[in-house]
């Protein structure tokens, strides 16, 4: 597990972008996973200005989303359908046939979550993933746990998560508690995954994601047995990491 340490969010954002920039180059139909919420916005925001400057190429790309809220049609404005066709598809040249998110009413759960992996495995698997993390260690929606789900699944949200969530709604009762997610193994599958994570209220989880052992009580503690994991952080996310000498750990000046 690689780890660089930003100056901010901003530079944070243009590095992820970078790479993701970098991967469109050699590979123009590469299959890219997406993460939702506040942390990756940054990176969409610079990609869309990458794509306006023709320095980076979607028209032959394929993606898959992480997750999807049960319950929220695709047009619903908290739905992440929609977040990602108002933060990123509408403003690039992808083909949104080849962007995909979980059916959150979709009428067989099962089957839908059955057909979003064999849908990803049948495309040639996930070149790379973007994920941020959860102040309880959640990536995707897969929460803490005693046991973790290796697949797509429908999952219940922990309390924790429907309150950070509920700023995105007028109120805490109208957040979803369910969402579709793609399990530990769906996403552990990915050539190189690429983790975000900013801002102070994130320091204690990325100290415990980089420092601590494997725990499914820390979901995102999984990556550790991923060879190909870059962590990027800002400074107030890393703020809690003793190694700072550590070999794994990059500090950009």
């Amino acid at each position: 597990m690689r780890v660089i340490v930003a100056k901010n969010y901003e530079e944070m954002s243009r590095i992820a972008a970078m790479e993701i920039a970098k991967l469109l180059y050699v590979k123009p139909e590469a299959i890219l996973g997406l993460a939702t919420g506040s942390t990756p916005e940054g990176v969409y925001k610079e990609l869309i200005e990458l794509n306006k400057e023709n320095r980076v190429d979607f028209s032959r790309v394929t993606t898959y989303n992480l997750d999807e809220y049960k319950g929220l049609t695709g047009d619903h404005a908290q739905s992440y359908r929609y977040f990602m066709n108002t933060r990123l598809f509408n403003h690039v040249n992808i083909d949104k046939n080849r962007s995909h998110v979980p059916n959150g009413v979709a009428d067989d759960f099962e089957k839908e979550c059955d057909e979003y992996d064999a849908a990803i495995e049948n495309a040639g698997g996930i070149d790379l993933q973007l994920l941020g993390i959860g102040r309880n260690g959640h990536i995707g929606f897969n929460e803490p746990s005693d046991f973790l789900n290796l697949n797509t699944h429908v999952t219940d949200l922990t309390e924790d998560t429907i309150k950070v969530n509920s700023r995105f709604f007028d109120n805490i009762d109208e957040v979803p508690t369910q969402a579709i997610t793609m399990g530990l193994g769906s996403i552990m599958k990915a050539k190189k995954i690429i983790l975000l994570a900013s801002g102070e209220s994130k320091a204690e989880i990325i100290a415990k994601l980089v420092e601590e052992k494997i725990s499914t009580r820390i979901p995102a503690s999984m990556l550790q047995v991923h060879p190909n994991v870059l962590v990027i952080v800002d400074q107030e996310a890393a703020a809690l990491l003793k190694n700072t000498s550590n070999d794994g750990i990059e500090y950009l000046k």
